[in-house]
């Protein structure tokens, strides 16, 4: 099962808000809708809405049917725009969008249908590349994970938030394979539960053990020492290794360094961006104050009350012991081992 897929000129996606109750894909070819659904999360995980996006700046190409290439350029600046309004911090997202508006800055394609050939080769590239680059992550990150390992993990991370096999999922996944890992303690991860709604749902169909905890019973879980190591993901990673993350993954980091357990973070390299220099200048998404007053549609808070709700958090490059890549197992300093990773860059 993938996610997200390009299927005869379609992008279907399996909405991720009517897990784990029901598996419902959608099938569409309009661009309004992925939009609609990387907003409202039907389609969510950074690596995974940016690819995403790639099939559906091709999908707005198809939608508006330009006779010229001179008439493609709006169409796709258009698009790009509405993209990517839709999510301010998976840093993802705007890596593809870019690669799509080179891939056409650069094209030599002489009519609109090759172009768009031209466009869909590199969305599935983007698409290929988040796949090999899952297998990698956990191979390697699987290798950081000690025999008969308790893990705890935060948010979603697996093959919904990705195109392939997922990130930290992945490497849990990989890990429990070769034996390595006996159970997996999964943050709830308030306020829209991707912990106990998805990752518990992945798990439990890899047949691994899985303990859901409330977001604030981490705490006790990394202070009995009940894990050996603790995985998230990232949807951006600053050029000093800074990492945002989903909301509360800082504090669980505070909590791992103060009892000496591992904190890793695992992210394909599309999740690094170079040109943020720590995290402190990451725009951090706000969402609705909905998401915090209900649940399930029914009103859990008293009214009148003010929201204050945060999508994501920084968690600072010091409390992190390492970050896997696809490339390699980056180690602090992290401007130094992100430089060489990047090639220099």
């Amino acid at each position: 099962m993938r996610s997200v897929d390009w299927i005869d000129g379609n992008l279907r996606f399996i909405d991720q808000t009517r897990l784990p109750h029901e598996e419902v894909f959608i099938d569409t070819n309009d661009i309004n809708v992925v939009a609609g659904a990387l907003k409202a999360l039907r389609i969510r995980g950074a690596p995974a809405i940016g690819v995403a996006a790639a099939f559906a700046v091709v999908m707005a190409v198809d939608a508006a049917r330009p006779s010229t290439l001179k008439q493609c350029g709006p169409v796709l600046n258009h698009a790009i725009d509405l993209l990517g309004r839709t999510r301010p911090t998976a840093v993802n997202l705007f890596a593809s969008l870019n690669r799509m508006k080179t891939a056409f800055e650069r094209s030599t394609a002489t009519d609109v249908a090759h172009l768009r050939e031209e466009l869909l080769v590199e969305a599935r590239t983007i698409q290929r590349e988040d796949i090999e680059a899952c297998a990698r992550i956990g191979e390697l990150g699987s290798s950081l994970i000690a025999p008969g390992s308790s893990i705890l993990t935060h948010c979603n991370t697996g093959l919904l938030a990705t195109a392939g096999e997922g990130t930290a999922l992945g490497i849990i996944t990989t890990a429990a394979k070769r034996g390595n890992v006996v159970q997996v303690f999964v943050d709830e991860t308030r306020p829209l539960f991707q912990g106990s709604r998805l990752t518990a749902w992945e798990l439990s169909r890899h047949g691994i053990k899985t303990i859901v905890i409330t977001d604030s019973a981490a705490g006790v879980v990394l202070q009995k020492k009940k894990v050996q190591a603790v995985i998230v993901g990232a949807d951006r990673i600053a050029a000093n290794g800074d990492v945002a993350n989903k909301i509360g993954t800082y504090s669980i980091a505070v909590i791992a360094s103060r009892h000496g357990i591992p904190f890793y973070v695992a992210a394909p390299t599309s999740t690094i961006d170079s040109g943020t220099p720590a995290g402190g200048v990451i725009d951090i998404e706000e969402r609705n104050s909905h998401e915090i007053t209900h649940v399930a549609g029914v009103r859990i808070a008293a009214e009148g009350v003010s929201v204050y709700a945060p999508a994501f958090d920084d968690t600072p490059n010091e409390l992190i012991t390492a970050i896997v890549t696809e490339k390699e197992i980056l180690r602090a300093p992290y401007r130094e081992s992100i430089v060489r990773c990047l090639g220099g860059k």
